[in-house]
């Protein structure tokens, strides 16, 4: 009776070790698809009449389109046409951040050898829930004696907007 247990035995021991060897799980699958991020520029940024002085200077205007002169002026009786930038982003009440360059330059369409800088960007967001309107201000850096003239650079600047 001995060999007629071993062999059942080792019947046994065989067969459950192959169910151990592998296993299977059903895994369910899904994706959410959301709209892209867009900007679409609505105003150009617009520093409007500055006068031009003897040492160098700055016009710094903020996204509330207030300007404040350092070491130039500007002209209240002519301001000409003073505006910060806007655009509006579609985000679909997503979060994203946004990326400005850190200078830009005007050429004068007199001379494309004079120019002046534009920096600190500055940006404030008007919140939605699924569109902001940014709107973005910047500080312009003239040289002394700069040359009179309308300065502008048709290439533009680009605002960056992404998801985070």
């Amino acid at each position: 009776m001995k060999s007629l247990v071993i062999p059942v035995g080792i019947l046994i021991s065989t067969i459950s070790s192959f169910g151990q060897t592998s296993a299977t799980a059903t895994v369910d699958s899904r994706v959410t698809v959301i709209e892209p991020i867009n900007i679409t520029k609505t105003v150009d940024l617009d520093f409007g009449n500055v006068i031009s002085a003897y040492n160098p200077g700055t016009v710094v205007l903020s996204p509330d389109g207030s300007r404040i002169a350092n070491g130039v002026q500007i002209s209240n009786t002519f301001p000409g046409n003073v505006s910060p930038a806007e655009a509006q982003v579609n985000h679909g009440n997503n979060k994203y951040s946004i990326t400005l360059p850190d200078s830009f330059s005007l050429y004068s369409r007199e001379d494309p050898n004079q120019t002046i800088v534009i920096d600190d960007f500055q940006v404030s967001p008007n919140t939605g829930e699924i569109m902001d309107i940014l709107k973005i201000g910047a500080t312009l850096n003239l040289k002394a004696n700069q040359p009179a003239g309308f300065y502008t650079n048709t290439a533009g600047f680009n605002v960056t907007v992404s998801y985070n």
